[in-house]
């Protein structure tokens, strides 16, 4: 183990965002806010994953916008810098690295079956890549360099940390306990936060749709616009039904995650008042919850050198822990030391 390794014993938590699309309240209630305690017990790292984000064409000039607006909403949210590594992927060149040698330990068969891969390969028919093909890879060794035993994914990326751990576990065998083979973290309420429009689907900072997602930087009388015009149906109960409801069980997901009340508590008060009464505090809160982080935004963003300053610090205390795992691997494999 290199001597340049983090002392912080604590286990580590990682995880990360593409910096493309918009940022959207199932972002911040389904993940960026369950991150924010986690400080307390573990060692917690959250990057901006860029390189995968090259997997899908897009301006370069309006990637590097998306890369200072997020890291501005992750500090906006309450993710302290002192607290939490902040970095962006690309800084740390010891993904790729890994991500190579990850390659030669997982199985053609396991990558064509992802269905993220499948789904995407769909929707990006004229740019069907191996960098798409390979990204679950990439996925496993950003989460296999900084040994992070969990790591807080929704419903959609379960496929992919199995994959992680499958592989971890098949170095394992051939090279002995190398990896830490790591574990799911899913918050209790609002986990999966569906499309206004398609409650049947994730909503989508990437959603061409501008009225099935509310993004975090939306104006307040947006905000009421689209929730006014969310999905429902015809029966007026509000009532948590995934299955026969999933419009309304969508909002009183939102509405449970900003306020804190549980379902029981959502049905009885809105009980007999209709879909009108209930859209309107479902807005009310989320414009509630998403004014403090706004403001601060609006305060941080303008300042790029100062998130610059954010990002090499969090880079350098990556680049530490990574590197100690690289050496690792390097000598399971037979590799000669640099």
């Amino acid at each position: 183990m290199s001597s340049d390794a983090p002392a912080d014993k604590r286990p580590v938590v990682l995880s990360g965002i593409q910096p493309s699309g918009r940022l959207t309240i199932g972002n911040y209630l389904g993940a960026i806010r369950n991150w924010l305690p986690l400080n307390a017990d573990y060692d917690t790292h959250y990057m901006l994953v860029d390189l995968h984000a090259i997997s899908v064409r897009q301006d370069p000039a309006e990637r590097l916008e998306r890369c200072y607006e997020f890291i501005a909403l992750y500090l906006a949210c309450g993710l302290d810098p002192d607290k939490n590594v902040l970095f962006v992927q690309s800084h740390v060149p010891a993904h790729s690295q890994l991500a190579w040698v990850l390659n030669c330990y997982t199985q053609y068969g396991e990558l064509s079956r992802m269905t993220q891969f499948k789904d995407k390969a769909a929707k990006h028919a004229d740019n069907v890549n191996a960098g798409l093909f390979c990204y679950p890879v990439l996925m496993a060794a950003d989460i296999l360099l900084y040994d992070a035993r969990k790591v807080p994914v929704g419903d959609d990326q379960r496929q992919h940390l199995e994959l992680t751990r499958t592989i971890a576990q098949r170095f394992n065998r051939s090279h002995g306990e190398t990896f830490v083979v790591p574990e799911t973290m899913t918050p209790p309420i609002g986990a999966r936060i569906m499309g206004l429009q398609t409650p049947e689907a994730k909503m989508s900072k990437s959603e061409d749709a501008e009225t099935n997602a509310v993004y975090l930087l939306d104006e307040p009388k947006r905000i009421e616009r689209k929730i006014k015009r969310a999905v429902t149906d015809m029966d007026g109960a509000i009532r948590f039904d995934q299955e026969n409801k999933p419009g309304v069980s969508n909002l009183m997901s939102i509405l449970a995650a900003c306020t804190g009340d549980s379902f029981e508590t959502i049905e009885r008060d809105y009980d007999g008042g209709g879909y009108g009464n209930f859209k309107k505090a479902v807005a009310d809160a989320v414009i509630a919850t998403l004014e403090p982080v706004q403001q601060r935004y609006a305060e941080i963003r303008g300042d790029e050198a100062a998130l610059r300053e954010v990002l090499r610090d969090g880079a350098a205390k990556a680049n530490a822990r990574a590197a100690a795992t690289i050496e690792r691997v390097h000598h399971a494999l037979g590799f000669i030391p640099a």
